[in-house]
Formats: structure tokens, sequence, C-alpha cells
């Protein structure tokens, strides 16, 4: 049977010049990079070339990346580290951030924070003008990603910068979904995270970057490992194989871009022409590899196992939250409706997919969804 994977926002195939970097990482060269002898300088001096190598696909210095075990720690690091390490008790942030950062945000309201959540417009944007407005006295943080995970929307993030910038207060934003996908202006971002497995890494490793000058408490404490911000044997053969990966986002990203535009574009375009179909997020301003559906009168998630069985790997939303029954948080705040949130679709691109691809999602998905509307308990009740 065909396979087609079409879920890369959930996570990406490693390269296989990633598997060649990491591997004498797992054998010859095993050594740790605390240790003093020709081992662990070994494995420090991989260290240091991969730290390198990400600082500068950044534009930023090496002392100012910290290596993590993904996104989800990276955006816990920098929310609740910056809380508990500058005076104040208001953080501003979005209601449709990834749960990494919303539950942050829920736990740090259990110790006495106040958090603002910024309500989005039917495209999924934050108004800057908006989040101006809600700045206080006592704002120490705002917290607004890059580009949503569901729905693929860009966010207005240099004009959010630089309006932190001028209150000075911290800006950061999770990247995990534009890193090594579209550039990032890093004029006016004090803290950012990113991941591996998004661009074609191993899972379990990421990187947060921390502005030289920005007031942080680590989250785990230990050996003094990362400069102290983050306790722990570092991932050696993860983090050699992430840094192999942004090598060669630098290299293909431009060109990965245009290509999967233009599928992803022709992807929309046959979609829509589908009855009581729409699409989510911005027309315009969102992610390269990003198209995102909402379908009147079925489920998602039958939706996605039907499309499982045709051979077509697909999700409703954030791989993170798909085990859970209630509508997705994100669509809720673009203004749809509990029934119409369950009616998603999320088909993110990759660098294997072809247009030959689209053109078997485009034949197979139409009759699909047109049995599903035949037995679904959505139009009944409509009707």
């Amino acid at each position: 049977m065909k396979r087609i994977y079409m879920d890369h926002a959930g996570t990406t195939q490693p390269y296989s010049e990633v598997f060649k970097a990491m591997e004498p990482f797992f054998g010859e060269r095993f050594g740790n990079p605390s240790s003093i002898h020709s081992f662990g300088r070994e494995a420090d001096k991989a260290l240091d070339d991969a730290r390198r190598t990400v600082a500068d696909f950044l534009g930023v210095s090496a002392e100012e990346l910290f290596f993590t075990s993904g996104g989800t720690e990276s955006d816990n690091l920098a929310l609740k580290g910056v809380a508990f390490a500058n005076k104040g008790r208001h953080i501003i942030t979005s209601s449709i951030e990834h749960h990494a950062v919303l539950r942050a945000c829920e736990w740090l309201e259990r110790q006495g924070f106040a958090i603002t959540y910024l309500p989005v417009d039917k495209y999924g944007l934050v108004s800057p003008e908006e989040l101006e407005k809600a700045i206080r006295n006592d704002t120490i943080l705002v917290s607004i990603m890059h580009a949503n995970n569901e729905i693929g929307t860009i966010e207005p993030i240099d004009e959010i910068g630089k309006i932190c910038r001028r209150h000075g207060i911290y800006f950061h934003t999770d990247a995990v979904q534009t890193f090594g996908k579209i550039p990032i202006k890093m004029d006016n971002i004090d803290l950012l995270s990113v991941s591996s497995h998004k661009i074609h890494g191993p899972r379990g490793v990421g990187a947060l970057f921390i502005r030289k000058g920005v007031k942080i408490d680590p989250l785990i404490h230990g050996g003094n490992q990362e400069r102290g911000m983050r306790s722990g044997t570092e991932n050696i053969a993860g983090i050699v194989g992430f840094a192999k990966a942004v090598e060669l986002a630098k290299k293909n990203m431009k060109k990965d871009a245009d290509r999967l535009t233009k599928l992803r574009d022709k992807l929309i375009k046959g979609i829509l022409k589908m009855p009581d179909s729409w699409l989510n997020g911005h027309p315009v301003q969102r992610l390269p590899a990003n198209a995102h559906f909402g379908f009147k009168y079925i489920e998602g998630e039958a939706l996605v196992l039907h499309l499982d069985m045709k051979g077509i790997a697909a999700s409703t939303g954030s791989a993170c939250s798909s085990k859970e029954l209630k509508p997705s948080h994100t669509l809720l705040a673009i203004g749809l409706k509990p029934e119409e949130a369950h009616g998603s679709l999320r088909l993110t691109l990759g660098k294997d997919n072809t247009e030959e691809d689209v053109d078997y999602v485009l034949s197979v998905l139409p009759g699909i969804v047109e049995n599903l509307r035949k037995i679904s308990p959505f139009k009944r009740e409509n009707k």
C-alpha cells in the first residue's frame, strides 16, 4: 500500500547524515564531556562544535545557547526561570500557545503569579496593540510563539519584541515550528525555544537561547553542566545529530520553503473545492508546510483513521494533545464552535513529499469525507 507521511509538524524522519554523525558517539567516542581525560575532551569538543553550529545559525553567541531535552523543557525553563529570578508577578502570553507554555503558566498561577492570556483574531493572530495595553508595572515576561503548531499562523514577533524592549520586559518566543524552516529575526528576542526533531534531527534534544544579561534561574540542579543552567550529563550523540540537522536546514531552508509552499497551496486549493470545508489559520501569513482544514458534520479523529487506512499519515492538531477528546484550545480561540473544532485535519508537508503525494490525497480525501458524513450524527442533528 502507498504510504505518505504528512505529519511533519508532529515529528520528522532524521536525515541519514544525522544518523551517520551520531553513530561514533554511541561507540568509540563515548566519553563524558565533563571528564578531563582524552575521551572526555573529545566529547567536550563535539559539544562545543555543535553549540557553535546552532548558535551561528541563529546569529547569536555560543555562550547564549543552552542545550535541553527539547522544546517543552526549553519553554518551562524560560517561563519558570525568568519568573523566579525577577521582581514582578505578571506574565503575558496568548490563548493559543503550545501546552508546554500554557501548562507552565497555569503552574505559575498556582505559585501566585498573574497571567494574562491574550485573545487572537479569527486567523490566530495576536494584536500587538492589545498586548501593549495588557502590560502592567509588574510585568516581567511576554511569551508569544513564533508560529502556531496547529494552524500554522505566523505571529508578528518582531513588532511584539520591540514593544517589550520599549517597556524593559523580557520577550520569549517558542520557535519550535519555525526554527530551520523560515528566517528568525533575533534582534528583539530575549529567549527562544527550539527543538531538534522538527527539523529531521533526533528526538529528545532541543535548546534555549538566553540573551546575555537576562536574569534567569535554572530548573535542574546538579553537576553544573551547561554552565549551571541545565545540570545533567549532556546527550552528546543527540546534540551532534541536532547540529548536523541544523547544518542541513541552513543549506536547504530557502529551497525547501519555496517547494513546500507550492505543494501546500495546491493542497489548500484542492481541498477547499469540497463542500462545507474551510481553511484554519491565516491564508498567507502561515508556515510553508502547514495546511489545516475544518469539515462540517464529521469527526477529525475518524478522518485521520480513514486516511491512515489509505496510507496517509495526518493529524487533527498537536501531537502532544492528540489523545485528548476535548476540542483544540487553538480552534476554540479563533472562534470555532466545539463541533466545528472537532472536524479538523492538519496536513504538514516535508522533505520527501511530492506533487504526486498531494494528488493522491486530493483523490482519496473527498470520498472519505462523503462516506463519513453519511454516517455522521452531526449532520442529522443539524437538519
